[in-house]
């Protein structure tokens, strides 16, 4: 899977976030450490998501 990120750098180095994505951020003292953590951090909010819907009715849609 693919995300847009945005990045900014900052006095402490680079900050990141996915807009898609509300409330996931991360940062990095390099545009390299924060792509890697800004990985970490989509991936235990997806992980996060799919555990606290596991018990609720879903339908997937297709869009585009």
């Amino acid at each position: 899977m693919k995300y847009k990120v945005n990045i900014k750098e900052i006095s402490e180095g680079y900050a990141i976030w996915a807009p898609g994505l509300p409330g996931c951020w991360s940062q990095g003292k390099t545009e390299k450490e924060a792509l890697g953590n800004i990985k970490d951090a989509i991936q235990t909010y997806l992980e996060t998501v799919e555990e606290l819907s596991k018990d609720k009715e879903s339908r997937y849609v297709e869009v585009g």
